[in-house]
């Protein structure tokens, strides 16, 4: 039955109570099932990393016991689960273990906890970089991933994919990753390469330019969240109107965080130096025709099936601060394939950037 109906039954019933003063009392109990909902997953995850440290503490009481670590596991679980039940059956024992091992300082993962579940944080345990594995818990809990949205940016190597666009070195990039976001700079935004297989496209299917956008426009939501924080859609095919000629921008996005448009230009083949000239005077366009005086200068990004090192290096590609080009992948790679292309793009980028530092 629903609200609306039981309510006129109950109004016939009673004058008394009026339809704000129920409407407050529901919302009142909604909230509190809320919170009770969010503080029982924050006390289960407190619970299993007791449970966690509790196990660590038994194995290292001397060598004997941790020769015996994972038959303590197994007698343990056999006699939890007879009467709590299989949340605590041996694997379950094993991820709470490997949780405490991999977050000892359970102050610094609580302070994240209240946006995430249990789910969330197992799937946090398959991340074997240390500074991944961080990034990631902030992040999922700040922007409040869904535990499939954090289980698809993990596979898709999200972390890694932001560091192939970062103009130091690997050490010092790194460094930064850790940093506190810095949402004015375009290259936290920078994914290289970046993943769409939300698009639906088989791996080596052919589609026109057109195909793309819509796919793009088709999967916005998923698009948006690849970008990261702070977009907003505006315009497909967006007329741009000259004293001589008309021009047509692919897709047109606007940043909150940077006060700054971005700009795609999406093309089905590896970036030439026309797609980069075509983008270079689109971003100019767009800075003299359409900006604001309060927005920062217009970001251009280039989607691309592949970047080119030549054409990057000696284009006004390289060394510019609002103009990028991205490969894009219409399907999720092997963590191998996309490894060794993340590797490719960091080590492009870095060729480019060190000669226009050579160049000032």
């Amino acid at each position: 039955m629903s609200k609306k109906r039981l309510w006129e039954i109950m109004d016939n019933l009673n004058n008394l109570i009026s339809r704000r003063f129920f409407d407050d009392i529901s919302s009142i109990i909604t909230t509190g099932q809320h919170q009770a909902y969010a503080a029982a997953g924050q006390a289960a995850i407190a619970t299993y990393w007791n449970i966690g440290r509790r196990i660590v503490e038994e194995e290292q009481q001397g060598e004997v016991r941790a020769k015996y670590g994972s038959k303590l596991i197994s007698e343990l679980a056999q006699r939890l689960s007879t009467i709590y039940g299989n949340n605590y059956n041996k694997r379950n024992l094993q991820h709470y273990r490997k949780f405490y091992l991999l977050f000892p300082d359970f102050e610094k993962v609580y302070e994240f906890v209240h946006n995430l579940t249990w789910t969330h944080i197992r799937r946090l345990l398959s991340v074997t970089n240390e500074v991944a594995r961080k990034w990631y818990l902030e992040n999922a809990s700040r922007d409040m991933w869904s535990t499939t949205t954090l289980d698809r940016n993990i596979s898709s190597q999200y972390f890694e994919r932001r560091l192939a666009a970062q103009r130091e070195n690997p050490n010092a990039a790194l460094a930064k990753a850790v940093a506190p976001f810095n949402d004015k700079d375009p290259l936290e935004y920078i994914k290289n390469p970046m993943v769409a297989e939300f698009m639906g496209f088989k791996r080596d299917e052919k589609y026109s330019e057109t195909q793309l956008e819509q796919a793009l426009i088709d999967n916005l939501e998923k698009f948006i969240m690849e970008l990261g924080r702070g977009f907003a859609f505006v315009e497909r095919q967006q007329h741009i109107t000259t004293e001589l000629s008309d021009y047509y921008v692919d897709l047109v996005f606007y940043n909150y965080k940077m006060k700054r448009f971005v700009i795609f230009e999406l093309k089905t083949h590896p970036m030439t130096h026309q797609d980069i000239g075509q983008l270079d005077m689109h971003v100019r366009m767009y800075d003299d025709i359409i900006k604001g005086t309060d927005d920062n200068p217009t970001i251009g990004i280039l989607l691309c099936t592949d970047t080119d090192k030549t054409v990057a290096r000696y284009s006004v590609l390289n060394g510019s601060e609002q103009l990028f080009a991205t490969k894009y992948m219409t399907y999720l790679p092997t963590e191998e394939e996309l490894r060794r292309e993340i590797e490719q793009q960091k080590a492009n980028f870095m060729l480019n950037n060190d000669d226009s530092k050579e160049n000032v």
